[in-house]
């Protein structure tokens, strides 16, 4: 089969977010590329998150999360963030919980705080769609976008 289709995907533009989530005294993040507005009245954005990842059952368990905006400068943050540990994700940043109780990343450029309002599994992905209920801007810079690093996300795992 050609997989011409995947070289192409390979070119596709994405914003670099972390992911936050929290249920009861639990948190986590993890790296989210496949992210997208997609309603201004009301609010919402979508987000695609794999199965495997501990961040997909606490997002079902608590019907929430946050996006944290990654800076250009922060691009270090994509290894810390696909570490196994929870706990040690966080060490060494400035972040606070959010009103949500999701982590906000102070060095980010800035956040989403949102509801589940809708979760889908039509692929190997699941969709899950949050209404914004809050949002903040820490600084005015560049975002790491996926053209900025080598490998773009194909969803394989």
């Amino acid at each position: 089969m050609d997989n011409e289709w995947e070289r192409v995907l390979g070119k596709f533009t994405y914003g670099i977010y972390v992911l936050t989530t929290a249920h009861r005294e639990e948190f986590n993040g993890m790296i989210a590329s496949w992210v997208s507005q997609i309603s201004y009245d009301p609010p919402l954005v979508l987000v695609a998150v794999h199965p495997n990842r501990y961040s997909h059952k606490m997002i079902l368990e608590s019907g929430r999360f946050a996006l944290n905006i990654v800076p250009r400068d922060c691009s270090d943050w994509m290894g810390r963030f696909k570490g196994p540990e929870p706990s040690l994700k966080f060490q060494g940043l400035s972040w606070k919980r959010g009103e949500n109780g999701c982590p906000i990343l102070e060095d980010s450029i800035g956040f989403l705080e949102c509801e589940l309002v809708k979760h889908y599994s039509p692929g190997n992905h699941s969709l899950f769609i949050g209404r914004i209920t809050r949002g903040g801007l820490f600084r005015d810079d560049s975002p790491l976008t996926t053209i900025d690093y080598q490998g773009a996300y194909l969803g394989k795992c």
